[in-house]
């Protein structure tokens, strides 16, 4: 009965108008009231009924009658926006205007405004890409780079604007469901989370990046370690282009989580190999190793494994000596990863403990650096492509990353914005009001998926036109042409710099030939060892 309550009560506005309708109907016929009440509640439950049965707004067909309190408040927007819009600024840049961008661009909608900016570019931290007097004319926007190194069979077409990893559990079915026929629409790649390929991953066939975690979903025992064969028999399906071990990701490195029972259903547990009705463990760290060494051993099994599709694996940067450890092991065995995924500590996720998300973990651009500059100190730069995520959802958020050494981006965020997320944080509750983040049939049936899987679509071929405007713009022909010179941060009211003045970056080599040129990391660079990711 409860559950019942819980998932139908939202409908009240919709039974009350209904209710009064038929009654103020009765009244007028019998009793000889006036037709003014039946008008008002009649016109309000047909808008109702047309609320439940439409398919492009999923907050209406949750929310019946009452979601356009919603709608309302948005229309009035620009003349009230001292009452309903935060400040818009770099240190908070996923505000409501700023997930606005995301949703003109998913609807194919109008994303030009009047009167300039909202941000102050005299603020501290505002950062901006200098154009030239000669710019370049867009020649197209559907910029590829090729994954996969000489060890690698099948190399893979990348775009350089990518699904995240966002696991079938997270999300809901209809969420995994559009978000993977929209990635087959644009030709690019959706990373599945740790939880494994699902049925609603292999329905419409879009490109997977198959993310294996530490409970190893899909490929493991009974026992919950790797199991070779489960992994090879899914990692050769033709749909599953990569493959990315999941090492830490950024909301909460080094923490794991569990998955309550009560939300293991069928489907889920199907999808990742563990029991209906019990605890999902993810744990801390990985059991199919312990060293550096061992880690990339475990990368080369899996690129073998799965015919030798491109291989990496993903991290948030914590200690700088495990990051060195793990460079110094490429360096003694020869084995590199095809790509490295680097997450920040802004990333999102659908709960993690507040101390976690406030204090735990390097921001995804000073961890990028330390990824490139230590790849190109050791010469080991051109073999491994580098990714980056952590709050992307504009074309200006991947000229950033791109001029600091990324060769594509991963995006989790502006993708469910896509998809209709309104950042109710109501993730972990199971009560998402748009449907994208419940396992609740009720709730999520509001995510209508032809509709969801247009704007994922949408989103994705804007961003990368209004990048290839950007670096036009810029005078240049291709995001990889980015430079640290290219991007301007500002300092103070009185100063700004390029991002080459502000941070150091390494030469070829660099690093072998002067092992002090990690100024801030020189002493952790010396104790690293490839025998194991503590200080030696």
């Amino acid at each position: 009965m409860f559950r019942f309550l819980n998932n139908y009560i939202r409908y009240w506005a919709l039974a009350i108008s209904v209710v009064l309708a038929v009654f103020l109907f009765l009244a007028y016929w019998y009793l000889g009231w006036s037709l003014a009440g039946f008008i008002v509640f009649g016109l309000l439950a047909s808008m109702g009924l047309r609320d439940v049965s439409q398919t492009h707004h999923a907050i209406l067909r949750n929310y019946p009658v009452i979601g356009h309190l919603r709608f309302f408040l948005e229309f009035i927007r620009p003349e009230m926006r001292q009452y309903f819009l935060e400040s818009d600024t770099e240190a908070t840049p996923f505000s409501r205007s700023h997930r606005s961008l995301v949703y003109q661009r998913a609807k194919q909608e109008i994303d030009k405004r009047p009167f300039g900016t909202l941000l102050d570019p005299y603020a501290p931290g505002y950062s901006w890409i200098n154009h030239s007097v000669v710019p370049q004319k867009p020649t197209g926007h559907d910029f590829r780079i090729e994954v996969g190194g000489a060890d690698c069979e099948q190399p893979y077409s990348h775009s350089l604007l990518n699904i995240s990893a966002m696991s079938f559990g997270a999300l809901s079915a209809n969420a995994i469901l559009a978000l993977n026929q929209g990635a087959k629409k644009g030709g690019f790649a959706h990373d599945t989370g740790e939880g494994s390929i699902s049925v609603h991953h292999r329905q419409h066939g879009g490109d997977l990046v198959w993310e294996i975690g530490t409970g190893y979903f899909g490929c493991r025992d009974a026992h919950g370690r790797f199991d070779p064969q489960k992994f090879e028999e899914h990692a050769r399906e033709p749909q599953v282009k990569m493959i990315e071990i999941k090492l830490s990701q950024g909301a909460k490195p080094g923490h794991g989580g569990v998955l309550p029972g009560a939300k293991v259903s069928k489907e889920i547990a199907e999808a990742r190999g563990v029991p209906q009705g019990q605890d999902c463990l993810s744990p801390g760290s990985h059991s199919a190793f312990s060293t550096p060494i061992e880690l990339l051993e475990f990368v080369q099994q899996l690129r073998t494994l799965s015919g030798g599709k491109p291989t990496g694996f993903k991290l948030a940067i914590g200690h700088p000596w495990e990051w060195f450890a793990i460079v110094k092991a490429m360096q003694k065995t020869g084995i590199t990863p095809d790509f490295i995924v680097v997450d920040g500590k802004e990333g999102g996720t659908g709960a993690a403990p507040q101390e976690y998300l406030d204090r735990v973990g390097v921001p995804m651009r000073e961890g990028l650096l330390l990824v490139h500059n230590a790849l190109v100190g050791v010469g080991l730069r051109d073999r491994i492509r580098i990714g980056a995520a952590g709050k992307i959802t504009s074309a200006f958020d991947m000229v950033r990353v791109f001029a600091l050494g990324a060769d594509f981006c991963n995006a989790a965020r502006g993708f469910m914005f896509a998809l209709g997320c309104i950042q109710a944080q109501a993730c972990h509750t199971d009560k998402c009001p748009t449907g994208v983040t419940t396992q609740d049939p009720v709730r999520q049936r509001a995510l209508v998926v032809p509709d969801k899987a247009e704007r994922v679509y949408h989103f994705h071929q804007n961003t990368l036109s209004a990048l290839a405007e950007l670096i036009a713009s810029a005078g240049l022909n291709h995001p990889g042409e980015l430079k640290p010179e290219h991007i301007m941060v500002r300092i103070s009211a009185f100063e700004a710099k390029p991002l080459s003045d502000m941070y150091q970056f390494l030469e070829h080599e660099e690093l072998l030939k002067s092992p002090d040129r990690i100024i801030a990391f020189r002493h952790f660079w010396t104790r690293a060892s490839a025998h194991q990711f503590d200080l030696a």
